[in-house]
């Protein structure tokens, strides 16, 4: 038997097809709703990123960088300004409310902080890396080691010709950081003074005072006579590293993480971060990841030795 055979009215027939086509519509508003919240959001604008201004220490100037470039590619909602100057630089800018974060690669000294205190601030520090400070001279420069004695004697005028030391009779052309640099403030501190706070040694006025770490490389590459010191992620093939002792009856020993480390190496410091008291947010979420295992093994590929 077949079925009855049923009218479909035209009436009847257009209200079903609107009713599909309302559903169908209905479903993909439904899709693009979907669609639209799985899409990434693009580019973070303006008004989203969130700027940290890290200023300071010319010898942590490329590390700073590196890790500004790494943690932008992970966040793109904040943005790291860096800049150098030197670590008192920094250190003011932090002071004066002008910088987040102070690179220093000293620590920050008593009149800073009264400074900093008397503005209502609070600065918090962060060891973040450790460094060696490499004593560099020309690759034809015949002398292999010095002892922490005289380099004193060296840079405080009181030897000035290489024969003296072992080398050849040629003068000894002194270079040096200026004095806003934290890495000035550490070798006169624990080089020309040997660290004994009581002692008034100076620089002798003789003494080239470069701006930046690159200017010492550049002028020891090219300079026979000279001497200076750099951040061991500075010192390149074409420059000789002399191996230093901490007087005459103690091993001579060349500036390697491993020394570093291990202290050996006598001239070595930690690289330091300061922010206006404890950090929250950004800041915070950004020193963790310095510390982090990312950031140190940025430390340890530039030159410079990680504090994990």
């Amino acid at each position: 038997m077949f079925p009855p055979y049923t009218t479909v009215h035209p009436a009847s027939a257009e209200t079903h097809l609107y009713d599909r086509l309302r559903r169908f519509i209905g479903l993909l508003a439904v899709l693009f709703f979907l669609a639209a919240c799985a899409a990434p959001s693009g580019p973070a604008t303006p008004e989203q990123i969130t700027t940290v201004e890290n200023k300071g220490s010319d010898t942590m100037v490329n590390l700073a960088l590196a890790w500004a470039e790494a943690y932008g590619a992970e966040h793109p909602d904040v943005r790291l300004s860096v800049t150098g100057g030197g670590s008192g630089t920094g250190l003011a800018a932090l002071i004066n409310n002008t910088a987040d974060i102070a690179n220093a690669s000293r620590a920050i000294k008593a009149e800073e902080r009264a400074s900093a205190e008397a503005n209502g601030i609070d600065p918090t520090e962060f060891i973040v890396a450790r460094d060696a400070i490499a004593i560099i001279v020309n690759p034809h420069n015949p002398v292999n080691q010095l002892t922490l004695p005289q380099l004193a004697a060296i840079y405080s005028g009181q030897i000035t010709n290489w024969r003296e030391v072992g080398g050849e009779n040629r003068p000894i052309v002194l270079l040096s950081r200026e004095t806003n640099s934290g890495t000035h403030v550490y070798f006169l501190e624990n080089v020309l003074r040997l660290g004994k706070t009581d002692d008034k040694t100076l620089f002798s006025p003789d003494t080239l005072l470069m701006p930046s770490s690159e200017g010492i490389s550049a002028e020891v590459r090219q300079n026979p006579n000279a001497i200076g010191y750099d951040g061991l992620g500075y010192v390149t093939a074409d420059m000789k590293t002399i191996a230093v002792a901490k007087d005459a009856n103690s091993r001579y020993v060349l500036p390697t993480i491993a020394t570093v480390n291990d202290q050996t190496y006598p001239i070595a410091r930690d690289l330091y971060l300061y922010t206006r008291g404890e950090p929250t947010g950004a800041i915070r979420d950004y020193l963790d990841w310095v510390l982090g295992p990312e950031a140190q093994k940025i430390v340890a590929r530039l030159g410079f030795v990680p504090v994990r």
